[in-house]
């Protein structure tokens, strides 16, 4: 009817403008606490303010994909709230308006979030990522670096270096490193099959196969140790390794089917990408767990014990995501539903809110 395609613009309105303003509030709250874990980093190499400051600005797309369930969440709570406390929905309601009715409003306005959300997460999250790690880098050592379907490529002085993956504990497996002289003329090759980290600078390699160059021939030796001296550590890997959730869905899918091939464990990958497909609806989720809170009587002190409420429900929102990732890693669940459940689990509770809202 005309009366609801009018609130629908109206409510559509202020969600739109609650949502941006949450989403911007949060994301200057963030970036304040990065740039102040910064300040620890500045003065390592060539790493300056200036550095740190760009590094943060990169951050931003990747807080703001990870930030925009909750802030719509936050953003439609006070909205709906708004209008409550005018009474608005209750005349829309007594005009016979029902839950299906505002249901639907919702997800014609929640449309734009999941795009919004789906855009940000698979094409400006990615690339504004990989470029923030690649300043930092960059700012506090002469390394290069670059990251492919066959691993990791580190420019290291004068040596190239592919490193298949690295552990939990800050080792390497699959090492090789191409190893040039000062007219760039290839000189040895080494491949080993793991090393662990000696500080300050010495990586300690085992299982090596090192093929040295001479003129037209060449000569192999197999060497159970061999230490290699590199500016490359544990703490630049970990900048450099890229997490799966930050992947786009394209790169996830391809170095899927890279792990497959060389029958290495997938699970982890699998979780992201899915995670990626079900991560932008969650704006509808939380759009309709919103609702039932507009139902409620108002009354003092309402509109804030609410909006708190919705920051807890999007703080547990996430620990979910996180909770259940590990735990399908762990328990080898399949990669869908552990990606799925903390959505399916806040749908069931939408619903649960909503039938107890109309039975009251």
């Amino acid at each position: 009817m005309a009366v609801m395609k009018i609130f629908e613009r109206h409510l559509a309105r202020e969600i739109y403008g609650a949502t941006l303003l949450v989403l911007a509030a949060f994301l200057m709250l963030f970036s304040f606490f990065d740039l102040i874990y910064e300040f620890e980093s500045i003065g390592k190499g060539g790493y300056q303010l200036q550095h740190a400051l760009l590094y943060v600005l990169l951050l931003v797309p990747g807080r703001a994909y990870e930030l925009f369930p909750v802030a719509v969440l936050i953003g439609s709570l006070y909205a709906l709230t708004q209008l409550a406390r005018h009474s608005e929905i209750t005349v829309l309601r007594t005009s016979g308006a029902a839950t299906p009715a505002f249901l639907r409003a919702l997800v014609k306005i929640g449309i734009p979030f999941v795009l919004a959300t789906f855009l940000i997460g698979e094409v400006l999250a990615p690339v504004a990522e990989k470029t923030a790690q690649q300043v930092r880098l960059t700012a506090m050592s002469q390394l290069v670096a670059q990251e492919f379907r066959t691993g990791l490529w580190v420019k290291d002085d004068k040596a190239f270096v592919n490193i298949r993956e690295t552990t939990s504990e800050g080792g390497l497996r699959g090492v090789r490193i191409y190893q040039f002289d000062q007219n760039f003329e290839l000189q040895t090759i080494s491949e080993a099959e793991s090393g662990e980290f000696r500080a300050p600078d010495i990586w300690a390699l085992r299982n090596v196969a090192r093929t040295t160059l001479r003129g037209d021939g060449a000569s192999i030796e197999h060497l159970p140790d061999l230490s290699w001296q590199s500016s490359l550590n544990p703490d630049i890997l970990s900048v450099l390794m890229v997490n799966p959730e930050r992947m786009s869905i394209d790169r996830l899918y391809r170095y899927i089917e890279h792990l497959s091939a060389n029958q290495q464990k997938t699970d982890r990958y699998e979780i992201a990408l899915w995670k990626k497909l079900i991560y932008p609806l969650a704006c509808l989720v939380m759009m309709a767990l919103a609702l039932p809170f507009a139902y409620l009587q108002d009354r003092m002190g309402a509109v804030g014990i609410k909006v708190f409420a919705g920051i807890m429900l999007g703080v547990i929102f996430n620990m979910l995501n996180g909770l259940f990732s590990s735990l399908g890693m762990l328990n080898d669940w399949a990669p869908f539903v552990s990606a799925i459940t903390p959505s399916a689990l806040f749908v069931l509770t939408a619903s649960v809110m909503l039938w107890w809202s109309e039975r009251r």
